[in-house]
């Protein structure tokens, strides 16, 4: 029984490394320290962090009757009012949208527009 839980948990840790390599290869190295901060203080209007500089994906957008939309893998997508932080500025000049895959379906966690103040 031990030896299963010690493989068990051999592998998790594995699988945990390669899922951190996988997200950060390295090309967030040489964002100033100032940006960076940015990014992990990022909130979302429900309290919920943004996560993390390696979460976030700079992006264009475009407003259609007063709601902003953003292409997120080859598709456009209306961002919902819950997701958008219009109170943390913007450093990084461009605008920044956060998501993640769940149960087949991409959900918009956080959004902040380019001209955020």
């Amino acid at each position: 029984m031990r030896r299963i839980v010690l493989a068990a948990l051999t592998m998790g840790s594995l699988a945990a490394a390669g899922v951190a390599f996988a997200f950060d290869n390295g090309q967030f190295e040489n964002v100033p320290p100032d940006i960076r901060a940015w990014f992990k203080s990022v909130i979302a209007p429900n309290g919920v962090p943004c996560c993390d500089i390696s979460d976030g994906h700079r992006t264009t957008y475009d407003v259609r009757d007063g709601t902003y939309w953003v292409p997120i893998e080859g598709r456009w997508m209306a961002v919902p009012e819950r997701a958008i932080i219009r109170d943390r500025g913007n450093p990084v000049g461009e605008a920044v949208v956060w998501y993640v895959h769940h149960r087949g379906d991409i959900i918009i966690s956080c959004f902040v527009p380019a001209d955020a103040v």
